[in-house]
């Protein structure tokens, strides 16, 4: 299976935002942080669905499949290989597009405009994790839309960071498209990642459309819970959020992400246009610019990461 290819016949991506959903983003009033709400939040699934079959098995050279813990039982991950030098090394957890939750082919060579592989982190020299989520794969759990999800990143991140060769504090998160909007969320209710790279997120999952969701969308506790848009005063580790500047994209979301943290005031989130790129050709030349980044950010101390003027340059 190749990476969610198939989300581009619909509209341009099954995963761009449903722009005739008008469904007002308002900001719950609440005192405690969005990781304790979704504590003692419990999501009801008006249906039970998921990507199931098992896993593509990549090239030896490239990755190994392996089972990380969660909290409803273990799950299936792609791990690229760690080099075995004595050093530790950054690592970057890669969240594809799609509904499902379950991980397929990232390891063939896919065109630069519709790359949704990041592999070009990896061949930058950062180790990559794909983890497939509950519902997906032969996973336990079933799709819930960007909730319970959330916790199976977190889960992730805890087992990759005990692998050999890898440095702790420099795990890294990505996604692109609903994986862009799950690292949002993720990066709102936690401070475990270095740095976050969202890609093409959403300001709620309900814009998708009616037909991806796994939750009574007229719920409006249901609905909340799964708009980052709500909850980008909770973020306290840096955020970089990208997409491409054409119409077939999900810019308008960024631009009104981008006006909320700035009225709220939080200079953690940055906010990135890739002027004449789509929500798909942004994807490979943003990543080889932030693989660059990571690179070098080897010093410790505080995340220094700027994009304005490599996302202009790029042709």
């Amino acid at each position: 299976m190749k990476v969610k290819k198939h989300i581009v016949i619909y509209i341009g991506s099954a995963l761009l935002l449903n722009a005739c959903n008008t469904t007002p983003k308002v900001t719950p009033v609440v005192d405690s942080s969005f990781a304790d709400v979704r504590k003692t939040f419990v999501t009801k699934l008006t249906k039970q669905t998921g990507s199931k079959g098992p896993v593509e098995m990549p090239p030896e050279t490239l990755y190994s499949v392996v089972q990380y813990p969660t909290s409803i039982g273990n799950m299936a991950a792609y791990l690229s290989v760690v080099p075995g030098d004595g050093k530790l090394h950054p690592a970057m957890i890669w969240i594809t597009g799609g509904f499902g939750n379950d991980i397929g082919n990232v390891w063939s060579e896919e065109d630069a405009d519709n790359d949704q592989s990041a592999a070009v982190i990896r061949d930058a020299g950062i180790v990559m994790m794909y983890p497939s989520q509950r519902g997906g794969n032969e996973n336990a759990g079933s799709d819930e839309t960007c909730f319970g999800e959330i916790d199976d990143i977190l889960a992730a991140a805890g087992f990759l960071a005990k692998q050999k060769g890898i440095d702790p504090n420099r795990i890294y998160l990505g996604g692109h498209s609903t994986g862009g909007t799950k690292v949002l969320l993720a990066a709102e209710c936690s401070d475990r990642f270095r740095a976050v790279f969202s890609f093409g997120p959403v300001t709620s999952v309900v814009d998708y459309g009616e037909e991806y969701m796994t939750f009574d969308t007229k719920n409006k506790r249901e609905a909340e819970m799964r708009a980052p848009i709500n909850w980008l005063r909770f973020i306290k580790t840096p955020v970089f959020v990208f997409e491409g500047g054409s119409q077939s994209s999900n810019i308008a979301s960024l631009k009104e992400m981008e006006e909320k943290a700035k009225v709220e005031g939080n200079t953690y989130t940055h906010f990135y246009e890739v002027p004449g790129k789509n929500h798909f050709s942004a994807l490979q030349p943003a990543s080889k610019i932030i693989a660059a980044k990571i690179m070098q950010d080897d010093k410790g101390g505080a995340v220094n990461m700027d994009f304005t003027a490599e996302m202009k340059a790029i042709p």
